[in-house]
């Protein structure tokens, strides 16, 4: 197959749409013409009676070319949305207005379906109720089968393309079913009038001109299935529909028109749609045949629709997409709904609905919709050298007669048809062109932007087809029970009822589906497409990804794991990991969350960082194991080892002396709280010494006074008694000396604080209580909670759980508490010093045992958190973001290795940008049975 010349074709599309139909979607969508069908070939068996084969013979032969075209063409433009009409864009680069005016004609084609279809499906409507004396609402129900399926589109879910299946598929082998089954009966039963006609009529070249012209409407869009390649998730399959789409045509468009022709021969059957295969069906299907005639047209006109309002839009937004509409309409919503193309499409929808004139709708789109091919033939037939065009004369055969079939069928038809729908391309244009310059904001791209971004779907937990499925049958259920009921109870006695009761079903249907789009079907969507990015990112992740079971047994390998193991991924399956890991152990719950494993296959190693995942689903477990190979980083690393060991000793040394700069400055901060707090009793006791001098020396007096005139006191005595007040003094002395005794008290409480923190005589490894060591660190920094003129007070909340003793380095664990804890006043200082913040800064320590033996510490704080860029990083030696002088970088890389290296633990770090920062410290209760 040759290739699109870069120079002649135009660019893709600046960006694509979501992957979201099914190829079965695709295909319903392209078996809506094969259905319509049903209501186009009573009008031309009617005009032409046994003659009406000549025009379908070869009006099929020309549509199953078309679709081989289209096929070969849609391969090189994959990501072009809207089929057909924006192939022939790209066709007409060089004459862009040639190119945009078949494209428009094609939508009006289309778009002139709704309110064909709203006529024909009111019209069944009213025959059967006006044989219960129901009076009808024509205006009323034309206008909501024109709005109904665009109020399924704008909900921007897959309802519309499931519902469009969940008929199609059923309505087309029931018209499959009755193209063979009739062609059966004419040919076999003895009841047959026989297969052939004893007769034919008179026919001429201009019956077959206006009539080819007319079923080209039907024929000619076969290829609807190109429309949906761009958001098909596998676009090759929706195109290989076209040969099966074309070869259909045969014995629905030959063989379903030769069955009518020759079975429903009734001279007042005229070219009533339902009426012809009543009388075709009959002999066959007996009295089954109205009920299923009334489904066939029922749906053909409901399918037909509802093609339509997904088709038109796609093929606006991909002209917007390549200029040659304005770009508000290749705004698309991350759920696919194509808002300002869909409203496009329900103006020119409603337009034709006011014209009101079937007869002349179609054939004044016929007429647009005709026109539109003829310049893709004549663009194909220019493209021929550079295109992979099928048979490029007969297509030019097949444009030189179109020019003819075009100029006689109009003539046939009516001039004034002819010239409305050779001009009302032009009115789009002109609708365009009002949209580009006039200052609205809903003619804005940014405002649709803006409203499909204020949308947020809610969880819900269902599958799509699963929920529409469901919803369609309970409503057909409601609606058949209630008909069944209301007949019984008001005895109606009528053979329509079945009729009428099959296009209720079908409507209900439809408009139960509306209501639902517009309730939970988007939640239901949101999660099946969660669920499929998730198995999109298992599929296309570049490291190896495994899934097991509780017992270890790999039950998902994703296509990386081929690469890794150099295995099938299928051969992973239903073995345990530890056959392939064998250091990482048999038992699941014992496995390292992290961790190196070598991995050896056909006497070659390679080093993998294994990954676990740390939780278990809580109704059934399931490990998901990440695998990287870091083998080329392990020799690089040891490369570098035994390259730059003069180098590490040089860092060596530096880490030491920077390590020494940390410590001291951190006893810096410690001598500066022991100063302060030391202070404060100090200044209470010399407070108090005064007073208690003063005391001391009036009681000296008053001894002296009564050792001169002992044992009788005299005046003077009693007077002075009296000044000095000698009961207060014997009553405040205790309190005085009480209040000195608690300063020292408090001296010695600061004392020993100092003493268990620095634990300079517990070096090595003992079980103690934690929480006094947290205590004696929030005692240091005392001094940096409390108010000051800069900032309030930092209030510290506790909830301590009910730990043991702990086996624990006790001095480097409260190493680790001083470097959190001044990291989150830190935090918080800068915090209400850039931000002003009116609520409390406050910092909150957790403590508790886990169900593993593991000791939880969480220090949180409610400062503005740490950037995920900087969370990356917090644990590399010299790294900080503190001013110069006021960090060297090493205080929590030095935590890390306290907790992970000394204590087997782990050390992490958790933040929100606005909500604040938590630290989690978790290690092991006895550390010996790590060491064995």
């Amino acid at each position: 197959m040759s290739y699109f010349d870069t120079a002649t074709l135009h660019k893709l599309p600046f960006r694509g749409l979501t992957k979201s139909l099914s190829s079965l979607e695709t295909w319903a969508f392209g078996l809506t013409s094969h259905l319509a069908w049903t209501s186009v070939v009573p009008a031309v068996h009617a005009a032409l009676g046994t003659q009406a084969i000549f025009v379908w013979v070869p009006a099929v032969f020309v549509g199953m070319l078309l679709n081989y075209q289209m096929k070969h063409l849609g391969r090189n433009l994959l990501d072009v949305a809207g089929g057909t009409p924006n192939y022939t864009t790209h066709l007409w680069q060089r004459y862009p207005l040639i190119g945009r005016y078949a494209a428009i004609g094609y939508l009006l084609g289309w778009l002139s379906f709704l309110s064909v279809n709203a006529v024909v499906l009111t019209d069944i409507i009213k025959v059967n109720l006006d044989s219960l004396s129901i009076t009808c609402p024509e205006a009323f129900l034309r206008i909501s089968f024109i709005l109904l399926p665009f109020i399924v589109a704008f909900s921007g879910t897959r309802a519309l393309s499931i519902l469009h299946l969940f008929f199609a598929i059923p309505a087309f082998i029931l018209l499959f079913t009755f193209c063979l089954q009739g062609l059966g009966f004419l040919a076999f039963s003895s009841h047959s009038p026989g297969f052939f006609p004893h007769q034919w009529v008179s026919f001429n070249f201009i019956d077959f001109a206006k009539w080819f012209y007319f079923v080209s409407y039907t024929v000619y869009s076969c290829e609807t299935a190109t429309s949906f390649v761009a958001d098909s998730r596998e676009p090759n399959q929706t195109l290989n529909f076209l040969d099966i789409a074309a070869w259909l045509m045969i014995p629905v468009f030959v063989g379903g028109s030769w069955v009518i022709m020759r079975l429903a021969t009734a001279p007042d059957l005229a070219d009533n749609a339902f009426l012809n295969f009543v009388a075709a069906s009959t002999p066959f299907w007996g009295n089954f045949a109205p009920i299923i005639a009334t489904f066939l047209l029922a749906g053909s006109c409901l399918l037909g629709s509802a093609t339509t309002v997904s088709n038109a839009p796609r093929i606006i937004y991909q002209l917007a997409v390549d200029k040659h509409l304005a770009p508000v309409f290749s705004v698309v919503s991350n759920r696919g709904v194509f808002g300002s193309s869909l409203a496009l499409s329900l103006i020119i929808g409603l337009i034709y609905f006011i014209w009101g004139n079937v007869a002349h709708i179609v054939a004044a789109a016929n007429c647009a919709w005709f026109i539109s091919f003829m310049v893709l033939h004549l663009g194909l037939w220019q493209q021929r050298s550079k295109l992979d065009v099928v048979m490029p004369r007969l297509t030019l055969g097949i444009f030189l007669i179109e020019i003819v079939i075009l100029l006689v069928g109009a003539y046939a038809w009516g001039w004034q048809d002819l010239l409305i729908g050779f001009l009302a391309p032009f009115g789009v244009i002109v609708i365009d062109a009002l949209v580009r310059y006039l200052p609205i904001n809903i003619f804005k791209s940014s405002w649709w932007l803006k409203l499909y971004q204020s949308q947020r779907p809610k969880q819900f937990q269902d599958s799509v087809m699963l929920q529409v499925s469901i919803l369609i049958f309970l409503l057909c259920i409601a609606v058949l029970v209630g008909s069944v009921f209301g007949w019984r109870l008001n005895k109606v006695t009528t053979t329509n009822f079945g009729n009428l009761l099959v296009v209720l079903l079908m409507t209900v249907a439809f408009v139960g589906v509306a209501i639902a789009c517009w309730t939970s079907l988007p939640q239901v969507v949101a999660i099946a497409e969660a669920r499929e990015s998730a198995e999109h990112l298992f599929t296309v992740a570049q490291d190896a990804i495994l899934v097991t079971d509780e017992q270890g047994i790999i039950r998902q390998a994703n296509p990386a794991t081929e690469l890794l193991f150099n295995i099938n991924p299928s051969y992973l399956l239903g073995n345990h990991l530890n056959k392939w890991l064998p250091q990482l152990g048999t038992n699941p719950q014992q496995w390292v969350k992290r961790s190196e494993q070598t991995f050896t296959h056909n006497t070659k190693s390679k080093i993998l960082e294994v990954a676990i995942s740390d939780r278990p689903h809580q109704y059934f477990q399931e490990y998901v194991v990440i695998l990287h190979d870091i083998t080329q980083r392990k020799q690089a690393e040891e490369i570098l080892r035994n390259s730059e060991s003069q180098l590490k000793e040089e860092a060596k040394q530096l880490a030491t002396q920077l390590i020494q700069s940390e410590k001291m400055s951190s006893l810096g901060q410690l001598v500066a709280g022991v100063a302060h707090e030391i202070n404060n009793p100090v200044n209470f006791i010399s407070g108090n010494l005064t007073p208690a001098n003063q005391y001391l020396q009036d009681l000296l007096k008053l001894l002296e006074l009564y050792q001169q005139h002992y044992p009788n006191p005299i005046s003077e005595i009693q007077t002075h008694a009296e000044v000095i007040d000698i009961d207060f003094i014997i009553a405040d002395l205790p309190r005085l000396l009480t209040s000195m005794t608690v300063g020292a008290e408090r001296i010695k409480a600061i004392v020993l604080s100092l003493r268990n923190f620095s634990r300079l005589d517990e070096a090595e490894m003992k079980a103690v209580n934690i929480h006094e060591g947290i205590d004696s660190t929030l005692m240091i920094l005392a001094h940096r909670l409390k108010a000051h003129e800069k900032r309030p007070e930092i209030a510290v909340i506790k909830e301590y759980g009910n730990l043991p003793f702990v086996e624990c380095y006790p001095g480097q664990l409260n190493q680790v508490f001083m470097n959190i804890l001044a990291n989150a006043i830190d935090a918080l200082e800068e915090t209400f010093a850039n931000f002003q913040q009116t609520q409390n800064l406050q910092i909150c320590i957790t403590t508790l045992l886990s169900t593993h033996q593991q000791v939880l510490i969480q220090i949180s704080d409610n400062g503005t958190g740490i950037p995920e860029n900087v969370q990356q990083r917090l644990f590399e030696p010299f790294y900080t973001t503190k001013p110069i002088g006021k960090g060297t970088g090493l205080g929590l890389s030095i935590s890390y290795k306290i907790i992970h290296e000394k204590h087997h633990g782990k050390l992490y770090c958790s933040s929100t940008i606005g909500k604040g920062t938590e630290f989690t410290i978790k290690i092991p209760l006895h550390q010996q049975q790590i060491k064995k």
